[in-house]
């Protein structure tokens, strides 16, 4: 990217997998990142932790920042030689005031860059079963806003010359103004029985579907209590939701869930869930930086083809871990002639990655088992063992394998620190939105959880979460901090803390 301009980029319609390649690129490499209201907090996340982060969202009756002052910021970060990322919900010439933007741009002379995303239509079409155009029903794709400006003397609109056959309309911003739009549509000669489909938060494991026909939307769109941001999509072709739904047969669709997480990680968990329909807030509460001791490594290196057992207690543990080594040497076969051990099946499945083996993987993922399992192959008396862990490593392992008469180091490769949440957008989106249950897989995360319980307070009207415990060390963790744990997994393990999730909060048709 080169310095001193702009990017005008589009998110999608709220789902965090449907962001383009190119987005991403942009978004992770940017100096400032200038983002609107309905940008998922995951997509944030993908900036780098010392880029420039400012808010212009503008939501119904709350505009906080006005077109012309963002256009003005635009230039002035950009005029400072910073590479900046203006990003938009949807795509920022489908009602994206992109191309005001690109005009303010070009008129002070910034170079800029137009970044196409899906547009809500589309991602709601394809999330319902809607295609928004068939060859044996209809020709014609209209789309329209429902939401001009205010200060412009007349509407731009002209209901009575959109066609009316063989159409699929889609409407923008229209669901406030959902009883004077079909006033409009039925004036103008739309047939009464056309069916309708409003979609709320289209793409997201929250999303809603009103359907009805134009002669009772209004109705159905007030009992199901219908609120932006939402598009409204009309024609026959609604109809085949019915057939070519998939997005709403999933068995979490519909529920929201967070996720625990240490800051710019992704999360296996999160993936699980989202892949069964449901919406993830991934809720940075520690962060976990490398932090290797040049001397220790350099010890540890030294000697590293004398050690008998080589233990690793987190996947974050193997990440630093052969990060380092790999600073020291250049060949996987330096590591000598060692067995390896796992806490669990994801640490030993980032260990794979290295290409390498692991010899030894507890039944269940806890500190206790994997010393338990150690003790119990008998190779541990007068056997050097290197435990790779970070700074809040649990004592037991230690202590056990010591009792077992192994001679123990201890290497820690990375910190655990909690993160500051009172600005973090995923802790926002928790404040305001709630969750139908929160997931702790660590001690930790449940200890930054409590520590940091007022950044975390719900506001009115947010979906207070059940609290889902990963196993009985994380459950321990919880009694003794006093949080609920209303759900605990049957194994230690994230595929059975899905199972748990399903058992619970999932479809019973699914």
């Amino acid at each position: 990217m080169p310095s001193g301009s702009v990017y005008l980029v589009g998110a999608g319609p709220g789902n965090p997998g449907l962001l383009t390649v190119r987005a991403k690129e942009l978004i992770t490499s940017c100096d400032t990142l200038i983002y609107d209201s309905l940008v998922h907090p995951s997509v944030l996340g993908l900036q780098r932790t010392d880029g420039e982060r400012i808010y212009v969202g503008k939501k119904s009756g709350c505009h906080s920042v006005a077109q012309n002052d963002i256009q003005a910021l635009l230039i002035e970060k950009a005029r400072t030689g910073k590479r900046v990322v203006r990003l938009k919900g949807g795509d920022p010439y489908v009602f994206g005031r992109g191309s005001e933007e690109a005009l303010a741009l070009r008129k002070a002379g910034i170079a800029f860059e137009v970044v196409p995303g899906v547009t809500a239509a589309v991602g709601a079409s394809a999330f319902t079963g809607t295609p928004l155009t068939q060859r044996n029903s209809n020709s014609t794709l209209v789309i329209v806003t429902g939401h001009e400006d205010p200060e412009k003397p007349e509407s731009l609109v002209d209901w009575s010359s959109l066609p009316r056959k063989n159409t699929v309309l889609c409407i923008y911003m229209g669901v406030s103004r959902i009883s004077a739009i079909v006033e409009n549509l039925l004036n103008a000669g739309f047939d009464g029985s056309l069916p309708v489909a409003c979609v709320e938060w289209a793409t997201l494991g929250h999303q809603r579907v009103c359907r009805g026909v134009l002669d009772t939307i209004v109705n159905k769109a007030e009992e199901y209590s219908l609120k932006s941001p939402a598009v409204i999509i009309i024609g026959e072709n609604v109809n085949m939701g019915d057939e070519l739904s998939w997005f709403e047969a999933k068995p979490l669709q519909g529920r929201r869930f967070v996720v625990t997480r240490s800051q710019g990680q992704a999360s296996e968990l999160s993936e699980k869930l989202e892949k069964l329909g449901a919406e993830v807030i991934g809720l940075p509460l520690i962060s976990i930086t490398k932090n290797v001791d040049t001397r220790t490594r350099d010890d540890v290196f030294a000697e590293i083809a004398s050690y008998d057992w080589l233990v690793f207690s987190s996947p974050n543990g193997v990440r630093y871990f052969f990060e380092a080594f790999f600073e020291t040497f250049d060949d996987i076969r330096s590591l000598g002639f060692l067995r390896i051990a796992a806490v669990g099946k994801s640490t030993a499945k980032e260990i794979s990655k290295f290409y390498v083996t692991t010899d030894l993987v507890p039944d269940e993922a806890n500190a206790d088992s994997l010393a338990d399992a150690l003790v119990a192959t008998g190779s541990l008396d007068s056997s050097k063992v290197l435990l790779v862990t970070g700074n809040l490593g649990r004592d037991v392992l230690t202590r056990k394998l010591e009792e077992a008469r192994a001679i123990m180091d201890r290497f820690e490769v990375y910190r655990t620190e909690a993160t500051d949440l009172s600005r973090d957008p995923a802790a926002k989106a928790f404040r305001e939105l709630g969750a139908d249950g929160i997931l702790f897989t660590s001690s930790s995360g449940v200890k930054s959880f409590v520590d940091q319980a007022e950044d975390l307070a719900l506001e009115e009207g947010a979906l207070h979460p059940k609290s889902i415990s990963i196993g009985p060390i994380t459950s321990a963790s919880m009694a003794q901090q006093g949080m609920p744990m209303n759900f605990q997994a049957k194994e230690a393990s994230l595929e059975s803390l899905v199972d748990e999730v399903v058992a619970h909060f999932g479809k019973e048709d699914s």
